[in-house]
């Protein structure tokens, strides 16, 4: 009979433990997003300088192969085409680089005291991965808005927005997770930077936000086809232009990338702290 009133009091003490860890995690997550969100309340250069990328891609690359149709895109203005992969593009540029603000706490003793909490380090990298997406979703912002005055035809639906805001989140979150990973293998700024310019355009042109998968090479189809950058640019492009696709596979692409980059990058963050 013992035996018996025990286990129902060790599943309410497990479910009590989750429950308490996935408290903890939304915690950390909120906050280091409202952090970041400080941070670029009281200093906007970074998000206007920022915007000039993308409104170069759209404003000449965009409305020039529009006008010569040097890329296939079937009924779709190449410009229309374009500007998901140029949201997804201007998201991935911030969080490539966001793992030198890991070596910068380091670097001030501020990553040694997160560490000493009790908080895990996988709450501590996720939190900070979300916080990376805040950086991300005004490069959205800045997309869309350049987008409706470029005439691009979006679905404008709430929904699909979110859904859009949505997929440009989940992939910042693994683009920051792999910054952080770089960062704790190579443990320099310098380094990480280097790294960062010299995976960045290899990853875009490697994905279909800049033409479709089927104009590749059959190499470089392989290379797109486990992009994470080409699941993202997918679902935004299925969302905002309501192109044919498969939403499901796309976020589960996204999740699984997620996980397994804050897996890894958690493992690396006591090497990085040391």
């Amino acid at each position: 009979m013992s035996a018996i009133r025990v286990e129902p009091r060790a599943g309410w003490a497990e479910r009590i433990t989750r429950l308490a860890s996935i408290r903890l995690l939304w915690s950390r997550c909120v906050t280091l997003s409202l952090v970041e969100l400080a941070k670029i309340r009281h200093d906007r250069t970074e998000l206007y300088t920022r915007a000039i990328q993308p409104a170069l891609w759209l404003l000449i690359f965009g409305e020039t192969f529009t006008r010569i149709h040097a890329i296939p895109t079937g009924k779709l203005p190449y410009l229309d085409y374009l500007a998901p992969g140029i949201m997804a593009q201007s998201a991935l540029f911030i969080a490539i680089f966001y793992g030198i603000m890991i070596i910068w706490e380091r670097d001030f003793g501020i990553l040694t005291k997160l560490m000493a909490t009790p908080t895990p380090r996988a709450a501590l990298v996720t939190g900070k991965a979300f916080a990376a997406s805040v950086r991300a979703i005004s490069q959205v912002v800045v997309v869309l808005v350049l987008s409706a005055i470029l005439g691009v035809t979006f679905d404008w639906n709430p929904l699909r927005l979110l859904g859009a805001v949505a997929a440009v989140v989940l992939g910042s979150v693994f683009f920051s997770t792999l910054s952080m990973t770089i960062a704790g293998l190579v443990l320099t700024g310098e380094r990480l930077m280097g790294i960062g310019q010299a995976i960045t355009m290899p990853l875009f042109f490697a994905s279909n936000a800049l033409y479709p998968v089927a104009l590749m090479p059959s190499w470089l189809r392989a290379v797109a086809a486990v992009n994470p950058l080409s699941y993202e640019v997918n679902s935004l492009r299925e969302l905002l232009l309501g192109l044919p696709g498969n939403l499901v596979i796309d976020f589960l692409a996204l999740v699984l990338a997620c996980v397994l980059g804050i897996v890894r990058a958690s493992a690396l963050l006591s090497r990085l702290a040391r």
